[in-house]
């Protein structure tokens, strides 16, 4: 073997080497930046995990946040619209009860009320009394009960009452009183009207 044949096969196998442990390198290097881009890959995708699920969570914070204003706001509304309906309801009864005391009817329910009175008081002292809408219908009253009828100081709607004043008893068939009591017993029950 010449010298310069052996150059050459030294240079051959130097480069053989050189280019083999490049080659190494170059894998090892390889493989680090691919163990390096998959480590990062999943820190990205477990950060954007995160940001996701925050993200949500947050949407459906304010989500409900809304819907609970909304809720609220629908409340306060049908509670409002609820309250006008029942006013206009019971101004509706008050003027049907006004129109009741301009009939015959009313005329027989008084006597009836003041019977009742008479018969529970049972001989003992008792004053009764109208409405001073209703005066007009005293002298008829007196007339048919037997009774002696007082015009009450205020006006009650209609009805009467009967004051036992030896057992300190009231009894009040008066219209404004049953109207009250209606009023506040009243509400508007889930699905529909009702009385609570």
């Amino acid at each position: 073997m010449t010298l310069e044949e052996k150059i050459a096969h030294l240079q051959e196998t130097v480069m053989t080497e050189a280019r083999s442990e490049g080659n190494a390198i170059i894998d090892n290097h390889k493989k680090a930046l691919e163990s390096l881009f998959e480590k990062h890959k999943k820190e990205a995708t477990a950060q954007s995990e995160v940001r996701i699920k925050s993200e949500t969570l947050r949407a459906r914070r304010q989500v409900n946040q809304a819907a609970a204003k909304a809720e609220t706001e629908l409340k306060r509304a049908l509670g409002k619209t609820q309250n006008e309906l029942k006013v206009r309801l019971f101004d509706e009864v008050k003027e049907l009860l006004s129109d009741f005391t301009k009939t015959d009817e009313y005329l027989d329910y008084l006597c009836s009320k003041i019977r009742e009175a008479a018969r529970f008081a049972d001989g003992e002292e008792m004053t009764i009394y109208i409405s001073p809408s209703d005066k007009e219908k005293r002298t008829e009253l007196e007339k048919r009960t037997g009774m002696t009828i007082t015009i009450s100081e205020y006006d009650f709607m209609g009805g009467m009452r009967a004051v036992i004043r030896g057992r300190n008893i009231l009894i009040d068939h008066s219209f404004q009183a049953a109207v009250d009591y209606e009023y506040h017993q009243f509400s508007f029950a889930a699905g529909g009207a009702g009385i609570e």
